[in-house]
């Protein structure tokens, strides 16, 4: 399987190289997160680096020993070489910030210190993240040493632009923990959706009534991201159609935002042709306002009454489009969710179900976890109770791999 839970994470090895740059002030903050995901860090910093971030933050989060010199003897209770022991245990090593410097030195074999040599003795991947000044970025040099990093098979994550420390304005700064950690979670996964097209719907829809007012749902969109967190790191193509969310969607996503379920049918029915497999991992609104009023409502004395309309039915719209196409629906219960469940599942042509419990705690709409059925037409898959989203989501993928 290609998961990554926390417990698939749990005890990986990142060898994480500090050099002196600003942006060195982040790496306790990529540490807390990569730690948070159940990976063991080991970091080692260069001589430039301890003037930008402290070795007892880095020891306080990692609750490990702070590398940096190579010819430290009493870093290593069992006499080990450092520069081995620690290119030998990494299962991936990243760079973060990456100076000029030491990007010129990994791109041509030196190795005058710890860091440069770890590099240098590894088998495991490397993951680099430049940061410096946008004309040192951009210097012909530079860029042509980043060339030479791909060339040998590493990784480089691009610099953000924006305001730098320097003052200047332009590509250069170093991306944020999160961007970083997940690029790291991918290096890390197995793409075993590799060459597989999903298109997942994502979140609740907004009906508008007035300029001012509007019907919408509960959805967070958690389920739905968890969705396309898990499939874009296994090596899947992702289309998400989201609806209205405060959620940052991974940046391998082709994301496409809509707000009402009749934009959110037109963009599936648009990008269906091209999926092997469409989650509705959305919760759609049932009902519209029946006519819009271009005009705020005003308040006033009376019980103001809205006529309301079935939305349209997405699942029901794209049936006649499925050929051999894999459905996965979604369903919000409250109770007899068994029975619900499979009702969808044969009326809307669905080869699979989830049903979530709703209205407990724990479950359903903003919920980190989720309590279920999922359903096929075989009968239940599988029962879960107050698994987190993020687990749910691979589990309904490797469900969804089985049968492909």
């Amino acid at each position: 399987m290609g998961s990554t839970t926390r417990e698939d994470l749990a005890g990986r090895v990142v060898v994480f190289g500090i050099t002196g740059g600003i942006a060195a002030y982040k790496a306790p903050l990529i540490v807390r997160g990569l730690k948070a995901d159940g990976l063991d860090v080991h970091t080692v910093l260069t001589d430039s680096a301890h003037h930008f971030v402290a070795p007892l933050s880095l020891q306080t989060v990692s609750n490990r020993p702070v590398y940096n010199s190579m010819f430290d003897t009493t870093s290593s209770a069992d006499h080990e070489i450092d520069h081995i022991s620690l290119a030998d245990k990494a299962e991936i090593i990243l760079i973060a910030p990456a100076t000029a410097n030491f990007i010129s030195k990994l791109a041509h074999g030196v190795a005058d210190d710890l860091l440069s040599c770890v590099c240098l003795a590894t088998q495991a991947p490397i993951l680099v993240c430049p940061s410096m000044n946008t004309n040192m970025y951009m210097n012909r040099a530079t860029q042509d040493n980043i060339e030479r990093l791909k060339e040998l098979g590493m990784f480089v994550l691009e610099p953000a632009a924006g305001e730098l420390a320097c003052g200047w304005e332009g590509a250069g700064r170093l991306p944020e923990p999160e961007r970083i950690i997940s690029e790291v979670k991918k290096i890390l996964t197995e793409e075993d959706l590799d060459g597989l097209n999903i298109l997942i719907t994502c979140g609740p829809t907004c009906e508008d009534i007035d300029p001012v007012r509007f019907i919408t749902n509960r959805s967070t969109g958690k389920m739905g991201s968890a969705l396309v967190d898990a499939a874009c790191l296994r090596g899947a193509a992702v289309k998400v159609v989201t609806g209205p969310v405060d959620r940052q969607y991974p940046p391998w996503a082709d994301v496409i935002r809509v707000r009402s379920a009749r934009e959110m049918l037109s963009s599936v029915e648009a990008y269906l042709d091209g999926a092997d497999v469409l989650i509705m991992a959305a919760a759609v609104a049932d009902y519209v306002p029946a006519a819009y009023s271009e005009s705020k409502i005003k308040k006033g004395g009376r019980v103001l009454s809205i006529d309301l309309k079935s939305s349209p039915d997405i699942l029901s719209t794209v049936k006649r489009l499925k050929e051999d196409r894999y459905f996965v629906g979604f369903a919000a219960e409250t109770d007899n969710i068994q029975d619900h469940a499979t009702g969808k599942l044969k009326k809307k042509g669905l080869d699979m179900i989830v049903a979530n419990r709703v209205g407990e705690a724990g479950s359903g709409f903003a919920s980190d976890t989720n309590s279920g059925v999922i359903i096929t037409a075989d009968g239940v898959l599988d029962d879960f109770e107050q698994m987190e989203k993020q687990e749910l989501a691979h589990r309904i993928l490797d469900y969804i791999k089985e049968r492909l």
